[in-house]
């Protein structure tokens, strides 16, 4: 790295989550920038004073929420193992404290493994809270006690986002998911879930998943606004069939605390307006960019109407030595994102290798039970954005697996695809595996692939999987509306 030109460093990192960790990492280990990165002290639930290195995915997020999906999915596991041959109790006992406690030390455990990544790399990482006073200083209120002056050519911000809840009466009652993930009882069994978000719905088979009877609310038809319809449809008769109960176009309007400790949430919808009682509620109605009093006003970083940093295709903000990655800009909120994020800031600022993320065939999922997951454009966008006549694949079965469980559920595939020129468009999936599966179809779209190289490819029998080269026969052909042709 060339003279730090009076500076004390290249970079400044605020937030050692995924991207800024990669970020930081790269721009020292590979490109050998001086770089300090600077993050709360480690805690299960975020405020202005607690973060810890990993960030929301490692400490609040998608890891600690995964170990709880597995847990969950036991109780089913059970009850399908007596179609098979083994004698399992029907009721079988299940200890949420013990779950937490060690998922907690798992956590823990990885946050550690952060600390020493970025030690490891040569970062200095400073533990406390940073602010910008102008375009190359920030400011570190250390957890130590005191504050420290970094000088610096540039400014990262990966500072990520925090949880947000509905504005009614009573929310200060409802738990968020920072909550949720160190909750280890569940006072009178019933929980109420507000929101239509991957967050709500995986939280509802999980709270399911450990015996709890919950009720899920929504403002929309269908959970999982964003998703493609069909999917989306298909997920909603899993809640249901697993006893879930489903409130859709439904609002909440306040919450109540009962002398009891239970809690009355109102709501309204077509039907008027009634009340369910729970022992907790929790909002899962969104998230929003941490650009609470970290300085961007001193220095004019522009925000957009959601709070988010505005930033131009490699991620600089409006103040060119200021660059911004992650949740905090409200591109796409998903972990592997910030880490390509990260990854091409490091080559474009200290690798002189101007490298915008690409943003094409980004793979998602809802880790809902059975799980969706998905690639490229859902059927509504497809239509949206592609001229010419677009043939969509659709097939619907029962896994082997249930067949013989006697669970009445079945997987389904979709596969969207350019009439005129076969390119592959989009495919989406609702069963078990499917983001294992979907990794890599994802692999496939993102190289170009056409329905042709689906058709000659020989599946592996027998898997649910090998039905992505066996859809033959189209489920029906819809108009694309847009100008764009695949290229």
């Amino acid at each position: 790295m060339g003279s730090l030109e009076g500076h004390e460093y290249d970079l400044v990192t605020l937030g050692a989550g995924s991207g800024g960790t990669r970020a930081s990492r790269i721009s020292a280990q590979h490109y050998g920038a001086k770089v300090a990165c600077i993050e709360l002290p480690f805690g299960f639930i975020s405020s202005d004073a607690i973060g810890g290195a990993g960030g929301t995915c490692v400490i609040r997020g998608c890891v600690p929420k995964k170990i709880l999906v597995y847990g969950s999915a036991f109780s089913e596991e059970f009850r399908d193992a007596n179609g098979f041959g083994w004698g399992v109790n029907a009721h079988p006992s299940h200890d949420l404290k013990n779950l937490i406690k060690k998922k907690s030390k798992e956590v823990e455990r990885l946050n550690g493994v952060y600390n020493k990544l970025l030690r490891g790399a040569g970062v200095d990482l400073i533990e406390g809270r940073g602010k910008i006073i102008d375009a190359h200083t920030v400011e570190v209120e250390l957890s130590s006690g005191g504050k420290r002056t970094l000088k610096t050519k540039y400014i990262l911000l990966a500072v990520g986002g925090k949880p947000v809840k509905a504005p009614i009466p009573g929310a200060e009652h409802a738990i968020t998911s920072d909550d949720a993930l160190v909750l280890d009882e569940i006072p009178g069994s019933t929980i109420v879930i507000v929101g239509a978000g991957y967050i709500s719905v995986e939280f509802s088979s999980i709270y399911k998943g450990l015996g709890a009877d919950v009720h899920l609310m929504y403002r929309k038809p269908l959970p999982l606004t964003g998703f493609d319809e069909e999917c989306r449809g298909q997920v909603a008769d899993g809640l249901k069939g697993r006893g879930i109960h489903l409130y859709p176009e439904t609002s909440p309007t306040r919450i109540e605390k009962e002398d009891d400790g239970t809690f009355t949430v109102f709501y309204k919808n077509k039907s008027g307006e009634s009340s369910v009682k729970a022992g907790i509620v929790m909002f899962g109605t969104g998230r929003k960019p941490n650009t609470h009093n970290i300085g961007l006003e001193s220095v004019g970083v522009e925000k957009d109407e959601k709070e988010g940093i505005k930033v131009d295709d490699n991620s600089r903000t409006s103040v060119p030595n200021i660059y911004a990655i992650g949740d905090v800009t409200n591109r796409v909120a998903l972990t592997p994102v910030a880490i390509m994020e990260g990854m091409a800031f490091a080559n474009t600022v200290f690798g002189k290798r101007p490298t915008p993320p690409d943003y094409r065939k980004v793979p998602s999922a809802c880790f809902v039970q059975p799980p969706l997951a998905y690639v490229g454009c859902t059927e509504e966008e497809a239509i949206q954005k592609y001229s010419g006549s677009i043939d969509v694949y659709v097939s619907k079965f029962k896994p082997m697996k249930n067949t013989i469980s006697g669970r009445d559920e079945r997987t389904f595939m979709k596969l969207l695809v350019h009439a005129d020129t076969d390119q592959v468009l989009g495919a989406h999936m609702v069963g078990p595996d499917s983001p294992e599966v979907m990794q890599g179809i994802a692999i496939a779209l993102k190289a170009g692939a056409k329905k042709v190289h689906f058709d000659s490819t020989v599946g592996i029998h027998p898997t649910a999987a090998e039905e992505w080269v066996s859809m033959r026969t189209r489920a029906r052909r819809v108009q694309g509306q847009g100008q764009s042709v695949p290229s």
